[in-house]
């Protein structure tokens, strides 16, 4: 026997006596066509008056119409234990604050670890059965707002406002240097880079992406901004963002070189055995300051090895030469007593040598994690994108609903840092 979810209700009104079943189930249930053709080979699929009908009859004031869509599983997506921040849920409809670093859906060599995969075991335990269907999506690096639909019909109905711009969908970015005006707007169109196909582009023919921003806070490296979108292009905050010369901060892939020189130039600096600038502000951020520093007492440390390493050659040249001439003249006895004493010298000095080295090398590996730290803009592991808001009419409530997802810790502590430089 088919399992099906919770039907859909609709009562034919005064006005709508007379109207073909079809029309209602279009143009007031808001049916596609895609799914009202799956409904018609359902065996429940639709019904008037708790009977099978034909969408070709017409219908009259009072007749209670339910639209049924069989249960389905995500038979391709292997249920996985992971940790869901769950905004708000019911039977139809999943909002949840995905974590910056996840993957929305498996994807080719990404098939555990995803959002996916956390969210089927979670119906799983629940004893319930749905397909995962996001509505949107985010970028792995991207944290925030993310609705999922439980059934075609909310799946179809959201997409629809979102295609309708009926959706809110706010973000909140951290983007490098310091942007003039208060608010804007950025009208470009988008595509794929032609060279780089993963990478998209400000282009004349591009498809049309309308991005809308609003200064939150200016620090003296970087920028807050809110942003809202028209449209959802791939990428799209990241590329307009970088169009207008302010990139978000931590993106690898849309970035500026001239927000990465200040690092450049310190690793660049350590590799060459050079100096960098003495200003506090050529650095960028107090992580390259404390990377140059760290340097210059490296390198002091290796000069000092050196001439130590020099002196303990030129002194046990000098001893060997002794060493020599006592056991030529000195009697078996004295020579052997001498050899002694030199064997304990020479371990004493390799001891020495292997302390030495050890420091050395504990001082290098900590000069290379400090560089570590100097490349990621701010303690950033990820480019400074939160979806911080989604808002759309709930197609099964016809409530209007504001989600909201706190900003996450990295993003709070990188605003403690900034604020601290101000």
């Amino acid at each position: 026997m088919s399992t099906y979810y919770e039907p859909l209700v609709y009562i034919v009104s005064q006005e709508e006596e007379g109207f073909y079943l079809k029309t209602i189930l279009q143009n007031r249930m808001m049916l596609s066509r895609k799914l009202l053709s799956r409904l018609k080979l359902t065996e429940r699929g639709i019904t008037v008056n708790g009977d099978r009908q034909y969408i070709s009859i017409r219908v009259h004031a009072g007749d209670v119409i339910e639209v049924r869509m069989l249960q389905e599983e995500s038979d391709d997506i292997l249920p996985q234990e992971l940790p869901l921040d769950i905004l708000y849920e019911d039977e139809q409809l999943m909002m949840l604050n995905k974590a910056a670093g996840m993957i929305v859906h498996p994807t080719h060599g990404h098939y555990v670890n995803t959002l996916a995969n956390g969210v089927v075991h979670y119906w799983q335990q629940q004893g319930k059965s749905y397909r995962f269907r996001p509505i949107h999506r985010l970028d792995q690096e991207t944290s925030g707002a993310l609705a999922v639909a439980k059934n075609p019909f909310i799946h179809q109905q959201v997409s629809e406002q979102m295609q309708a711009h009926q959706v809110k969908k706010e973000y909140i970015a951290l983007v490098h240097g310091v942007m003039e005006a208060d608010e804007g707007t950025v009208n470009e169109p988008i595509d794929r880079d032609p060279e780089e196909p993963h990478i998209r582009i400000v282009t004349e023919n591009g498809y049309s992406a309308v991005t809308h921003y609003k200064v939150e806070r200016r620090f003296r490296e970087a920028t807050m901004v809110r942003l809202w979108l028209e449209t959802g292009r791939t990428h799209q905050i990241r590329v307009h963002m970088k169009h207008l010369g302010h990139p978000l901060l931590g993106d690898k892939l849309y970035k500026l070189d001239k927000y990465e020189q200040s690092i450049a130039g310190v690793q660049g600096g350590l590799e060459a055995g050079g100096t960098a600038p003495d200003a506090a502000g050529d650095y960028g951020t107090s992580a390259a300051r404390e990377a140059h520093e760290a340097c210059e007492a490296h390198e002091a440390h290796e000069a000092h090895e050196a001439h130590e390493a020099h002196e303990a050659h030129e002194a046990h040249e000098a001893h060997e030469a002794h060493e020599a001439h006592e056991a030529h003249e000195a009697h078996e006895a004295h020579e052997a007593h001498e050899a002694h004493e030199a064997c304990e010298a020479c371990e004493a000095h390799e001891a020495h040598e292997a302390h030495e080295a050890h420091e050395a090398q504990e001082t290098h590996e900590a000069c290379k994690a400090i560089l570590a730290a100097a490349s990621a803009p701010f303690g950033l592991k990820r480019h400074a994108l939160h979806a911080c808001l989604l808002a759309f009419t709930h197609p099964g409530t016809k409530q209007w609903m504001q989600f909201e997802a706190p900003l996450p810790d990295d993003l709070a502590q990188c605003l403690v840092h900034l604020e601290k430089h101000e």
